[in-house]
């Protein structure tokens, strides 16, 4: 086995745009990854070759079927979880419709269609024939929905305050204070479809999706005091495996808002699930991993072993019988104002 080891790396880069400021200053990353599959002792992922960057997740897989039968496998891309109620906003369109990451899939060069399907849960109960039953729409976050809400009945209303649906808050909107209706259920999504395996034979699979680009308007990971230490700097760490070089840029970005009122840099995340590549009879066989960052005044941070810099924008890491065993998380500070 072959995992991923600590390791800091800081490279100047760029990002096309940062994210948004919000009402709390901050929007949360949705950690997205790979396809799912069911497991199999007759399938092994022979390659993978994973692209990310602040626009885009490309992943290509080479599978081949070691058995002398053809396989028949479902293959499935779990979309992240969207709740409402979020402490802080999430990084995408939630009005973009159903494929709001821009999903798309093929096998051996050819387009796949794959079925969508959808659940609305409150505690893990399916309640979505609820809400269409009253024509919501299942994107707790999206405009329309909240439209939707407000045009329910006052039966209606009082059955999805009892199912766990909704809550009502009030608060002043500009013209006193309304009652509000807040979304509480979770969208859970899944792409999923089946595919054939050939006897004895290799399977390429391409599927791509837009980046979800969370952040912050200012370097948070130092203490009060501007030091590495505390809390926020133990857990950014551990996740970003950053180095001295991270801590003497946010120091210089801190100088600047105290100074100036505007920082340096801000923070971007992006968090990819890389652990559920572990469903193969055996390791895969190689895995590679570049990251693209777009532009040259950026800087970022993540763990990896034996990361090199393979062209004016991009850095890659290769393993080989590589079993994932964390997530990959990746700290972008990005010139305020770009």
């Amino acid at each position: 086995m072959m995992p991923i080891k600590r390791a800091a790396l800081a490279i100047a880069m760029l990002l096309s745009a940062p994210a948004a400021a919000t009402a709390n200053d901050s929007m949360a990353e949705l950690k997205t990854g790979g396809l799912v599959f069911v497991q199999t002792d007759a399938i092994t992922m022979a390659d993978e070759k994973l692209y990310i960057s602040p626009r885009q997740v490309r992943v290509e897989y080479r599978f081949h079927n070691n058995t002398d039968k053809d396989v028949e496998a479902l293959v499935a891309f779990p979309l992240p979880d969207i709740e409402s109620g979020f402490d802080e906003p999430i990084a995408l369109d939630p009005d973009a419709g159903d494929n709001f990451l821009g999903f798309e899939v093929s096998q051996d060069g050819q387009p796949i269609k794959p079925q969508l399907q959808q659940q609305a849960t409150v505690s893990n109960v399916d309640l979505t024939g609820e809400l269409k039953a009253e024509d919501i729409p299942l994107m707790p976050v999206a405009e329309a929905t909240g439209a939707a809400l407000s045009r329910l009945s006052p039966k209606a209303l009082e059955r999805f305050k009892g199912l766990g649906l909704i809550r009502v808050e009030q608060w002043d909107d500009g013209s006193g204070m309304k009652d509000h209706i807040v979304p509480q259920w979770t969208l859970k999504s899944v792409y999923w479809w089946k595919t054939i395996y050939p006897a004895n034979s290799d399977v390429i699979v391409r599927h791509s999706y837009a980046t979800s680009v969370g952040g912050t308007v200012d370097v948070t990971y130092l203490d009060e005091n501007g030091q590495p230490s505390g809390e926020r700097f133990n857990e950014y760490e551990k996740r970003y495996c950053l180095d001295d070089s991270m801590v003497r840029i946010a120091q210089k970005s801190r100088k600047a808002t105290m100074a100036t009122g505007t920082p340096l840099y801000v923070e971007n995340w992006i968090s990819y699930i890389l652990t559920t590549g572990n469903n193969w009879a055996g390791p895969i066989g190689s895995f590679s991993l570049t990251v693209d960052k777009g532009d040259t005044r950026n800087i970022v941070s993540f763990c990896g072993e034996g990361v090199t810099k393979t062209g004016p924008t991009t850095f890659e890491m290769k393993k080989t019988d590589f079993y994932p065993e964390r997530d990959l998380d990746i700290l972008l500070l990005v010139p305020a104002g770009q």
